[in-house]
């Protein structure tokens, strides 16, 4: 039973759960459930799929998260990011509008369940981790504001099309003649009201003398608000005859049982796609998953979350959805509602399903510019163009790759942005390795410390240099190393002993096991000895299974003071060096 527990985290939560748990996860689901329904909406619009499927990517993967899925309080289903991926994605394989675009979508998020499902098996749930956060904030940050520009022709009422920021400007400056200013009145008086909500309702309302928990209710309700309040304007002044786009006739139905389709020339085009909306998605999913675990001292488990978000994604393939992940809007107003257990995100899935059969009609006359003005408000607040600051003050080579995941997502496309971040903050990393920081140390007076040289007042012996190496040694690294020894004790002839200081590498690969026998022996010639200090149990093990603890000019020492008292001479005169 434990094993299967494992795998099924709602045999763990569900037996434990009673009224109190009931409760709250009901009046979560209620809040949630009013913020999904325009969400969802605007959400399917981004993707460039009709309105009900992003409604019913809300409702059966919200059911398989509950089962699966070890957080108690994520909330999965469309989100601006992945629906932008989405966007751009089955837009270069299918026409938006056609039977093959949506098939297309199905295909995504299938291929996508499929990869996280077998991630999850594998334990692969580490390979996020090669995500660097100023990658993924500089990604966030630039979608956010493509998807916000993208979004622009919706409120001005006009056709303009592109998938990068200068291809969408370009085409709303040659359309501004057609803007049609109906339409932007809705647009922009949506914008204004859901900024005031979010900033200003909340305390307006408490100011009234209205309970916290109502007031919080209607604040996350303050989109149904403006979808309520411009729908019936469009149909009381008739303004769709007059040219406001709205979202028209949305089926009453459950999901549907659908097909993804196996055709090898489509899952061809939509593989790297596939990985790509996979691999965010779930950095972003179990990012906002641990944030919210630890704040009730709770664990997630990022293995177990792969196969929560690749059963979602799956189940979203076979019910007319697209590829989905966990939200950080949905989830934080699920978590501050109160929602305890993953229950919530099923009663969520109950409420949109009476929301998509009974209330569907209701949203006839809906204009596009109230769907476009929830995504712009929504996304808005995933700008974060202070991380350029922030990594510009603290670290040159993170500020390349946000700077470069921001600039080349805006300027050629979300997929190629994200693939160059990855790319540039992987070479960054192999050339901060391949050069790493070597400090020559010596002892600090009075006690058995080993400092750098240039940052402390220490002693030293002129015969004996000790390097502490400050990165594991493998085969970028190696040569740096053996050329930096060669040049200190040729540039010092009264240097009898080298000692590498070794507590800071975590690990020696062959190259780099190599170099240090091509190392020990250029010392030998020279009459110098090599010696180690301070080798961490596992490197010593390797170490163990080579020739080079035999042939080593030297010793091996455990502590760095032994290497110390056994090679300087205590009647040779030291130096002692100034900070």
């Amino acid at each position: 039973m434990p094993h299967l527990r494992q795998y099924l985290p709602i045999l763990d939560w569900g037996r434990s759960y009673n009224r109190h748990s009931l409760s709250n996860d009901l009046i979560a689901a209620v809040i949630v459930t009013i913020m999904l329904i325009p969400q969802s909406l605007a959400y399917a619009m981004l993707a460039g799929l009709p309105p009900e499927a992003g409604i019913y990517a809300s409702i059966v993967p919200i059911m398989l998260y509950a089962v699966f899925g070890t957080s108690r309080s994520l909330a999965v289903g469309p989100v601006a990011v992945v629906s932008l991926l989405t966007a751009s994605a089955i837009g270069q394989v299918a026409e938006q509008g056609t039977a093959g675009y949506a098939v297309a979508a199905l295909t995504l998020a299938g291929l996508s369940g499929a990869m996280l499902l077998a991630m999850g098996l594998l334990r692969l749930g580490f390979l996020a981790n090669f995500l660097s956060h100023p990658v993924i904030s500089g990604f966030i940050t630039a979608s956010g504001i493509l998807i916000a520009a993208s979004q622009l022709k919706h409120i001005l009422g006009i056709e303009a099309h592109g998938h990068t920021l200068p291809e969408i400007l370009g085409a709303l400056v040659s359309h501004l003649p057609d803007v049609h200013l109906p339409t932007v009145l809705i647009g922009v008086s949506a914008i204004a009201f859901l900024f005031w909500v979010r900033k200003h309702l909340k305390s307006t309302l408490k100011r009234i003398g209205m309970p916290g928990l109502l007031a919080d209710i209607l604040t996350k309700a303050g989109p149904v608000g403006a979808v309520v309040a411009t729908t019936c304007a469009v149909w009381g002044f008739g303004l769709s005859d007059q040219g406001v786009r709205i979202v028209g006739a949305v089926p009453q139905s459950l999901p549907p049982l659908t097909l993804p389709s196996f055709a090898p020339d489509l899952v061809g085009a939509l593989i790297m796609p596939a990985i790509l909306i996979s691999v965010i998605g779930f950095v972003e999913s179990v990012s906002v998953a641990q944030t919210l675990a630890a704040k009730k001292r709770q664990r997630i488990d990022p293995d177990q979350e792969l196969i929560g978000l690749g059963a979602a994604n799956i189940g979203a393939a076979f019910t007319g959805g697209y590829p989905v992940t966990g939200g950080f809007a949905r989830s934080v107003v699920n978590f501050d509602a109160g929602a305890e257990t993953p229950a919530a995100g099923a009663f969520t899935a109950i409420g949109l399903t009476i929301a998509a059969v009974a209330l569907t009609p209701l949203v006839y006359f809906l204009p596009n510019a109230t769907l476009a003005a929830t995504i712009i408000v929504a996304v808005l607040g995933l700008v974060d163009l202070s991380i350029l600051k922030k990594t510009w003050g603290y670290s040159s080579a993170d500020f390349t790759a946000v700077a470069s995941t921001i600039l080349l997502t805006l300027g050629l496309g979300v997929e190629i942005g994200v693939a160059a971040g990855v790319i540039i903050s992987a070479l960054l990393h192999i050339y901060q390795t391949s050069r790493p920081h070597v400090a020559e140390v010596g002892l600090v007076p009075g006690t058995q410390h080993f400092r750098n040289i240039h940052r402390h007042s220490v002693i030293t012996d002129p015969s004996l240099v000790t390097l502490r190496v400050d990165e594991s040694l493998y085969f970028v690294n190696a040569r740096f190393l053996e050329d930096l020894i060669q040049k200190r004790v040729t540039e010092a002839p009264s240097i009898k002993n080298v000692v590498l200081m070794c507590s800071a590498v975590n690990d020696v690969d062959f190259s780099a096991l190599e170099s240090l026998e091509e190392i020990n022996q250029r010392l030998a010639d020279m009459g110098v000895g090599l010696h180690l200090s301070e080798v961490k149990g596992p490197v010593m093990d390797r170490l163990k299974r080579s020739h080079l603890l035999g042939a080593l000019n030297g010793q091996v020492f455990l502590a760095q003071y032994d290497a110390w008292q056994a090679l300087t001479d205590p009647h040779r005169p030291l130096s002692r060096v100034a900070e």
